[in-house]
This record gives structure tokens, C-alpha cells and sequence, in this order.
């Protein structure tokens, strides 16, 4: 019996400064379509957990090294991302420096 189709896995993580003044929030202005900001983030690699995915796409993007904390969420909505049906699991994250973009961060 063949596979059923399924969407695709993506990871995004809520990356929070604790060395800044007000533990900032990190955004990523996107470097490719769908244009705009976004957490950092990005489709899991097969033979990857998602745990090291959102730790990778962020030290890609961010150039930071994460903690991982909490789980926030997990988010399926198929109309979500323009580019088709994209499940993303939302970490919450820890890191200290400065953010330096990389990979499809502008």
C-alpha cells in the first residue's frame, strides 16, 4: 500500500535575548518569497528531529546558539504558508549576542 501524501514539517522558534534590555524577541526579515518578517525557521531535514531542526534553522538564520524551552505550539492551518499545506511546530528558545542574518534571512 503506497504512503498517503502529507504535508510538509517546518520548525519555528520564538527566540528570546537574555542579554538585551527587555529580552527581545528575534525577527528575520525573509530573504525569499513569501516576502516579509518571520521567526526564525525552516522545514525539517529527513533523519532530523525537530528539536535539532529548530535548533539548526536558528543558529542558520541568527547565527545564535539556542536553548530550547517550551513547546508553544503546533500549527497546521493549510492555507497557512502561500507555498502549500506546511505543519509548524513553535518552539520558545533562550540566546545570548547579537543576531547576525544568514542562510534566507535577509
Amino acid at each position: 500500500m503506497p504512503r498517503p501524501r502529507t504535508p510538509e514539517i517546518a520548525v519555528d522558534v520564538v527566540i528570546e535575548l537574555l542579554d538585551r534590555p527587555g529580552r527581545p524577541i528575534v525577527l528575520i526579515r525573509r530573504d525569499r518569497p513569501p516576502s516579509g518578517h518571520a521567526l526564525p525557521g525552516g522545514f525539517v531535514d529527513i533523519g532530523e528531529t525537530v528539536e535539532r531542526a529548530a535548533e539548526r534553522e536558528a543558529r542558520e538564520e541568527t547565527g545564535l546558539e539556542v536553548t530550547l524551552g517550551d513547546l508553544l505550539g503546533v500549527y497546521s492551518d493549510p492555507g497557512r504558508d502561500p507555498r502549500g499545506h506546511t505543519v509548524s511546530i513553535v518552539y520558545v528558545a533562550t540566546a545570548s549576542g547579537a543576531p547576525k542574518a544568514g542562510d534566507d534571512a535577509a
